[in-house]
């Protein structure tokens, strides 16, 4: 019992460490990462791990997403570069389902907590950048001070960070004060920071982060929720379009890449735009079970050789549904799809509000950025999303 509980103890506060390495820093998470399943891996009690696990369909989901990872090596030509796809989804299959099983209800607001005053740290430095306080630090530079990673994983888990600290000043009446106060100056300078870097993925985030933020908060009254949405969504977009040059300069690019896409045609926009029209045609060609875990590099490079061959090859269509499709076809799309299905539906289940609300929206925000980028390949955002989710979705006795 004694050596259970410490044991107990030891989780509690590597989660907790976690949470806070998280958004900081990719080899000191990993670290912890590796601790915590080597413990869990020789700490015995198998079977009650097994009958947790096996209990959960949202388990059994991530870990079928590995393994079609796995299966798909079998009609792949390049296997190292199909066993590296495999390496990064090792989430689903390990991290995902031995957090679920260790995630302890008493400490899930310490979790918070740890993650929050990273998030703190980040939004500090990333202004002493941005006012050139101090030097470029890291990634950051006062043109896009992201202190810690790039822009494309910042802003998304800015925005994420925007929704929990809004729904905890909403809806959370037992705050202290000095939480209060917290987390009130931090969502200012987290929305502030959303329109001084450039992850444009994370601004569109944030704006359906403010859309359910607004329905949460009328719950049923829908017609007063999309009023205060068609009021205060433009409101804002337009006061950081004036106050902003970084998201001003951002949105006219984007407009001008839409509207002009054969012209500005080797922008970021119209590259996703070719590296779709191109994967998709290496759909069609294999729709059912996909090119392989680690073909679509070659097959991809086939096709563009024809099609557009002033385009650059790529690994990735930073798209992750068209990845999926193509690499693991139909049955991979809908493995994927089954893990968001499972977070909803246990969503909707949900009594405690925190819980119902916030787990409603992580898949959602996942399913929209993942138009834009492949999310669940990145270390920053992947980690995220499965430590989120190893507490938002477990029905605690």
């Amino acid at each position: 019992m004694s050596s259970g509980f410490n044991l107990e103890k030891i989780y509690q506060y590597l989660l907790i460490i976690l949470a806070f390495l998280m958004p900081i820093t990719v080899a000191g998470a990993n670290v912890i990462i590796v601790i915590i399943c080597l413990l869990w891996l020789f700490s015995g009690n198998y079977k009650a791990k097994y009958i947790q696990i096996i209990e959960s369909k949202l388990m059994i989901a991530s870990i079928i997403f590995f393994g079609l990872h796995v299966l798909g090596l079998i009609w792949t030509e390049d296997i190292i570069w199909g066993l590296e796809i495999t390496h990064k989804m090792w989430y689903f299959l390990l991290l995902f389902p031995v957090l679920h099983s260790i995630v302890n209800k008493d400490y899930i607001r310490y979790y918070i907590f740890a993650f929050l005053i990273a998030i703190t740290v980040t939004e500090v430095i990333s202004y002493l950048v941005w006012f050139q306080i101090i030097s470029d630090f890291k990634n950051a530079n006062p043109s896009n001070p992201t202190p810690f990673m790039s822009h494309i994983s910042y802003n998304v888990i800015l925005a994420f960070s925007i929704y929990l600290v809004c729904h905890e000043l909403i809806f959370n009446k037992t705050l202290n004060q000095l939480i209060f106060f917290w987390y009130g100056s931090l969502a200012i300078a987290m929305v502030f920071n959303m329109f001084i870097t450039q992850g444009r993925a994370g601004q569109v985030m944030f704006f359906v982060v403010l859309a359910f933020l607004i329905f949460q908060f009328f719950d049923k009254k829908r017609f007063k929720a999309m009023f205060f949405i068609a009021i205060f969504i433009p409101g804002i977009f337009l006061t950081a379009y004036i106050s902003s040059p970084i998201f001003h300069k951002r949105v006219d690019d984007t407009m001008v890449n839409f509207t002009q896409m054969e012209e500005y045609s080797g922008s970021s926009v119209g590259h996703r735009l070719t590296f779709a029209k191109n994967s998709w045609e290496l759909i069609k060609n294999n729709p059912i079970l996909g090119v392989g875990t680690g073909d679509f590099p070659d097959e991809y490079k086939k096709i563009n050789q024809v099609n557009s061959p002033h385009f650059p090859n790529v690994t990735n269509p930073h798209n992750m549904y068209t990845l999926v499709f193509s690499q693991l076809g139909l049955f991979g799309l809908l493995s994927m799809l089954s893990i968001m299905y499972y977070q909803i539906k246990l969503s909707l289940l949900e009594t405690n509000q925190f819980y119902r609300d916030v787990g409603f929206v992580l898949p959602i925000l996942f399913l929209v950025i993942m138009w834009s980028d492949s999310y669940l390949l990145g270390h920053f955002t992947t980690l995220m999303y499965v430590f989120f989710s190893s507490f938002l979705y477990k029905r605690f006795d």
